[in-house]
């Protein structure tokens, strides 16, 4: 498969609306007019002050033709928004004067727009902080109905066209929780095999991964963590084939599977590899990336009820048009 390709024609055979929220950085603005121009949405809104955005547009040689420019702060929209907000949080100890101040906020307002159907997805983190990203996301979009934790995956592109589909797999979390518990664990393998299905288009295969196999890492607390994780998983009956605790050659190879993990319902099948913690995650998609020669696309946000993505703060215009083709590709 060409992961890239593949979600580039999804997004465009479903042209949905994509809000922006960094309207004055100038990458963004480029993977806009990007955007625009190769058709992967019906409509491109940045957000910014208009001033700004103008500015960087001039200074980028970007058209904002067919580019619409909101500034949260003027937005007719903006009281609308920010009682929405107040409703939200108001058992937090939100006051309409702080609702109206933070939703003049171009990420907060941005993820109104997608929370209230006003926009089908956005894309941010080329100047915000991945922690603001996920803030705004969490306490104005929410989760999946169930699901309590937002996580991460990686699509993982292999040379070696036998793993996965056609060489491609998930990688999850590899980005966003750094130490989940034996339930946010479950929560992590629900959104990737959502993921798998929506990124490779196949059922997904489940591993939970772990340094050992049906117990032979004895009782030690991570390996009692991942086990405890599959038995949840196992009593919510999610739908897909998982198996766990694995070490990863037990998932993967299914020789090792017929010796460690015989009769696993996983063997010689597994496209979507969920990791104990964030650090087994990060370095083993970067390790596959580099001693692998594999391609990593990501990371993506999943669990969320509606589609936002994070960028890196140094993605480049192609990454961002990539993580907006994606992240469309997701809207319903």
């Amino acid at each position: 498969m060409d992961f890239v390709k593949d979600m580039m024609e999804k997004a465009r055979s479903l042209q949905k609306r994509l809000v922006l929220p960094e309207g004055t950085e100038p990458r963004t603005l480029r993977a806009a007019r990007k955007i625009v121009d190769e058709k992967l949405a019906s409509s491109v809104t940045v957000l910014g002050k208009k001033s700004g955005v103008q500015e960087t547009a001039s200074q980028e040689g970007v058209s904002l033709d067919g580019i619409t420019v909101i500034d949260p702060e003027f937005s007719a929209k903006l009281s609308v928004y920010a009682n929405e907000y107040y409703e939200l949080r108001k058992h937090k100890g939100m006051t309409g004067e702080q609702a109206a101040k933070d939703m003049a906020g171009c990420l907060r307002y941005g993820a109104m727009m997608v929370r209230l159907d006003d926009a089908d997805a956005m894309v941010a983190g080329a100047e915000n902080t991945t922690a603001d990203v996920l803030r705004s996301g969490l306490s104005i979009i929410g989760t999946i109905p169930g699901l309590k934790t937002a996580s991460s995956c990686f699509v993982v592109q292999c040379a070696d066209r036998t793993w996965g589909r056609d060489g491609a797999l998930i990688f999850s979390d590899c980005a966003v929780v750094p130490a989940p518990s034996a339930e946010q664990l479950v929560d992590i393998a629900v959104s990737a095999a959502r993921s798998c299905g929506e990124f490779l288009g196949v059922e997904p295969v489940v591993a939970l991964l772990s340094f050992s196999t049906k117990g032979s890492g004895g009782d030690h607390p991570d390996v009692l963590k991942v086990k405890n994780a599959a038995g949840i998983l196992a009593s919510k009956n999610p739908g897909f084939v998982f198996d766990g605790e694995l070490q990863a050659d037990a998932a993967l190879v299914p020789s090792v599977s017929d010796k460690k993990a015989p009769g696993s319902p996983v063997r010689g099948k597994v496209n979507t590899l969920v990791f104990p913690d964030l650090g087994a995650g990060n370095i083993g998609y970067k390790l596959v990336q580099r001693l692998g020669r594999a391609e990593a696309f990501g990371p993506f946000l999943q669990g969320f009820a509606k589609p936002i993505s994070d960028l890196s703060r140094g993605a480049s215009v192609d990454d961002i048009v990539v993580t907006a083709a994606v992240t469309l590709s997701r809207a319903k």
